[in-house]
C-alpha cells in the first residue's frame, strides 16, 4: 500500500516516515542487497550473480580449513558423504532460507514487489546454478581428482571447478534470469519474498542443466 501522501518512497525518507525510518531492518537489507551490491546503479543482477560465484567458491575452502583444524576427522569419518558437497549443500539451503526471510522484509519496507536493488536472489540462484551443473557426475567421462592451475576449487571431491565452468554457468544463468522461459516468469506471481526468489532458483536450474551438457560434450 502507498503512504498516504501518495508520493513513492525515497531511499532517504522511507515508506512511513521517521517511525518507519526507526524499524528499517538494517540486518535484511544488508543481505538482501548483497552487501550493498545492490544499490549499484548498473545492471545490479549481473553483480549479485558474480557474489554467487564468489559463494561457489567458498565452501571448497572451508572443507580445507575444517580438514585442517581436526586433522582429516572430517573426511576420514565421513565415508558415506561427500564433505566439499556437504558444505555446499549447506550453503545452498542457507542462502536459500536467509534470502528468503531478507528479500521478504526489504520488499515489504520499500512496499515493492521485486525492488531492483534486491540481489540475493541472483546470489542464491547462480550458486545454485554451479553446484548443479558441476557436481552431478558425468557418467561417461573420467572422474575428475585433481584440481590445479585455472580451477578454484572443487564442488564435490571429485568434480573440479574451472573458470571455465564459472563463466559459463554466468552467462547461461543471466540468460535464463533475463528471458524467463517457463515456469521462471510464472515463478515470480508468487507472493512476497517467494515471488522475487523462486524465479531464480528455476532460472539457476536451467542454468545447472545448460552447464551439465555443456561438460557432457567436453568442456
Amino acid at each position: 500500500m502507498s503512504p498516504s501522501s501518495g508520493s513513492q518512497p525515497s531511499d532517504a525518507t522511507q515508506p512511513a516516515g521517521q517511525s518507519a525510518a526507526a524499524r528499517k531492518p538494517r540486518f535484511a537489507i544488508f543481505v538482501a542487497t548483497a552487501c550493498g551490491l545492490g544499490y549499484i546503479p548498473i545492471a545490479p543482477g549481473t553483480w549479485g550473480s558474480l557474489a554467487g560465484l564468489v559463494l561457489v567458491v567458498f565452501p571448497f575452502f572451508v572443507t580445507l580449513v575444517i580438514t585442517w583444524t581436526t586433522g582429516g576427522f572430517f573426511i576420514i569419518n565421513n565415508r558415506g558423504l561427500d564433505p566439499i558437497l556437504a558444505v555446499h549443500l549447506i550453503v545452498t539451503t542457507g542462502a536459500a532460507a536467509v534470502g528468503l526471510w531478507a528479500a521478504s522484509r526489504a520488499a515489504h519496507f520499500w512496499q515493492q514487489k521485486d525492488p531492483q536493488r534486491v540481489v540475493i536472489d541472483e546470489v542464491s540462484g547462480q550458486h545454485l546454478a554451479i553446484v548443479l551443473g558441476v557436481a552431478i557426475p558425468v557418467w561417461w567421462r573420467t572422474k575428475q581428482m585433481l584440481w590445479g592451475f585455472g580451477t578454484f576449487g572443487q564442488i564435490t571431491m571429485h568434480s573440479v571447478l574451472s573458470w571455465k565452468y564459472l563463466l559459463v554457468g554466468l552467462i547461461l544463468f543471466r540468460l535464463f534470469d533475463i528471458w524467463k522461459p517457463f515456469p521462471v516468469r510464472q515463478a515470480e506471481s508468487l507472493p512476497g519474498g517467494w515471488g522475487i526468489m523462486a524465479d531464480d532458483w528455476v532460472a539457476g536450474i536451467y542454468a545447472g542443466i545448460g552447464l551439465w551438457i555443456a561438460r557432457a560434450v567436453g568442456l
